[in-house]
This record gives structure tokens, C-alpha cells and sequence, in this order.
């Protein structure tokens, strides 16, 4: 797996598309039990290098109920974003993913990590990829049907503050669904610490 994740840190196969240069965020651990894939890092996670860090970052620990010091524990996640690496920036926010990375190491380092018990999809581009014709019309529909993609996925929209309005529109999600992915994200890691 260590060759692997050195070969995604150091591809360049998008080199020409991405404006800030190619520089992959990924982490994962042959003993990673929960995978999270968003979207693509933002500028200042590729200033940083550091996936999630940042205020989406800030808020998706809050949805999972756990602390930095867990969530950056690759024993427990794994991140592996949609696309590697800063896609660029369009009229209404970052550019979409490059269609490039899940396709070419996605399946590879899932393969190096047979012990996942769940994968987080964030953001329609994550949901449409895994869930293929199981999507719904909609995000929303999606992440409300959530429980129809369990024990496997479990669908969330994106944490980013750009969402505040969706939040806003939609209490159920942090009144209901939020409840069930700290119960599951929990009885997960719990079992790990069970089982050191």
C-alpha cells in the first residue's frame, strides 16, 4: 500500500487541467475501518497538504462526533477524495473533481483495506460514482433515503458553509440523520478500541 499512496502522491496525470499544480491529498492505512470520500481538496488544503482542514473540515468532525486527533487516526479514517487535488475555480465556487482519480487508484487502494466497514459519500459527485443508478434525482433524496444505502455507504452533503442554506432548508438532516452517523461512526470505533 505504500507504494501505492506514493504513486498517487506523485502522479501528475492532470498536471495540464489543474492551475495550482498537482498536489494529492490522500490518506489510508491497511487498517482503515471507516473511508470518507468528498469532493476535492480547496486552496487551503492544498497549501496545507492536510485533507479536511479547513472549516468543512471543522464541520464534518462535528457531524461524526469525533475529535481531530481520531478523525486524523488512519486506523479509523481514511480520506480519499473524489479527485486528488485542487481542480481550479469556477463562477459558482471550486471547479468539479477531475474525472481522472477515481477511476484510476480508487479501486486500487480500496483493495489494500479489507477491513472498511463503511464509506462516507459526500457530495453528489461521490454519491453518483458509488451509488451509480441507486442515486436518487437529487441529493437531498439521497442523503434522506440514506438508510437504504446501509451497512455499506452512507450518503451527507457536503459540510462546507456554502451549505448553510441547504442546512437551513433542510432541519431533518441535522435532527435526524446526523444522530444516526455519530451512532454508526461510534459502534465502529468503539469496536476497534474493543478489539486493541
Amino acid at each position: 500500500m505504500q507504494d501505492l499512496l506514493h504513486n498517487i502522491r506523485n502522479c501528475s496525470l492532470c498536471k495540464a487541467h489543474l492551475p495550482l499544480g498537482p498536489r494529492p491529498v490522500v490518506t489510508a492505512h491497511p487498517h482503515s475501518k471507516i473511508v470518507i470520500i468528498g469532493q476535492a481538496p480547496g486552496t487551503k488544503v492544498h497549501a496545507s497538504g492536510i485533507p479536511w482542514d479547513d472549516a468543512s473540515g471543522k464541520q464534518l468532525r462535528k457531524w461524526l462526533g469525533v475529535t481531530a486527533e481520531e478523525f486524523y487516526d488512519e486506523n479509523n479514517f481514511a480520506i480519499v477524495p473524489m479527485g486528488f487535488c485542487y481542480p481550479g475555480r469556477g463562477r459558482g465556487g471550486d471547479l468539479p473533481p477531475r474525472p481522472e482519480c477515481a477511476p484510476q487508484w480508487h479501486e486500487q487502494l480500496l483493495e489494500f483495506m479489507p477491513n472498511v466497514e463503511l464509506v462516507l459519500l459526500i457530495g453528489m459527485y461521490a454519491q453518483k460514482y458509488y451509488l451509480k443508478k441507486n442515486a436518487k434525482k437529487t441529493l437531498t433524496e439521497t442523503v434522506a433515503d440514506y438508510q437504504e444505502y446501509l451497512p455499506n455507504y452512507f450518503p451527507l452533503p457536503h459540510p462546507s458553509p456554502r451549505n448553510r442554506f441547504w442546512l437551513t432548508r433542510n432541519p431533518w438532516f441535522e435532527e435526524e440523520v446526523v444522530s444516526e452517523l455519530k451512532k454508526s461512526i461510534n459502534t465502529i470505533l468503539k469496536l476497534e478500541s474493543d478489539q486493541k
